[in-house]
């Protein structure tokens, strides 16, 4: 049989990696989510069309209180230096992924605080879920979190990552109990989360998203 010669595909705009930002959306004490983050992280880092950017949003000092529509007052210097450091991370990011826990039949306040920060920063990008905790791995706050992007503007992929429990599929260390099943969910979301990354990049820079 003759040989076969495996053609390897050129880097261009359109097939470089991916920049994803990962969101640790949990701030309360005691937290998996730093481990759930990492185990995924460690996970997918080896690719090579993705990019990853850890964000946790116990790192970030926003307060609820905002500034007005008018823009008055402005934000105190301390929340500029924040802002300084977190936003043009999530703008220069092309795709995201959020880990979060469930709270009460939702999502964490800290990840609220963090989305309502931002506005364009999530537009016409792709989102993907890792979500853990309960009998419901915390689908009920992905749920919720998709109703949220939907409205600024954001493409959250179908599939996620969804780790029920202790005594199911998350450790108490954060580390999936059933790697396998939970490494072929996070493949999927991930395929998912690079097409669509791609699609809306090259859309991107054919016309500005909105204008």
């Amino acid at each position: 049989m003759p040989e076969t010669t495996r053609v390897i595909e050129p880097a261009t705009a359109e097939n470089a990696a991916l920049r994803v930002a990962v969101i640790v959306g949990s701030a309360r004490g005691g937290r998996v989510g730093p481990s759930v983050a990492e185990w995924f992280t460690r996970h997918v880092g080896g690719r090579t069309d993705i990019e990853l950017d850890v964000v946790d949003v116990a790192d970030l000092d926003l307060p609820v209180a905002m500034p007005g529509w008018d823009g008055l007052p402005a934000p105190a210097p301390t929340i500029q230096v924040t802002l300084a450091n977190v936003s043009p991370r999530l703008a220069a990011a092309e795709a995201f992924v959020v880990v979060t826990p469930e709270y009460n039949h939702s999502f964490p306040a800290a990840l609220k605080n963090l989305i309502d920060w931002h506005y364009v920063q999530w537009q016409a990008k792709p989102i993907g879920f890792v979500s853990y905790g309960g009998l419901g791995g915390g689908l009920r706050a992905v749920e919720q979190l998709r109703q949220v992007f939907a409205e600024l503007h954001a493409m959250t992929v179908r599939d996620s990552v969804s780790l029920h429990g202790p005594w199911s599929g998350l450790g108490e260390d954060g580390v999936p109990l059933d790697t396998a099943v939970c490494e072929g969910a996070a493949k999927s979301m991930v395929d998912q989360l690079v097409w669509w990354g791609r699609a809306l990049r090259a859309a991107r820079a054919i016309q500005p998203y909105g204008k």
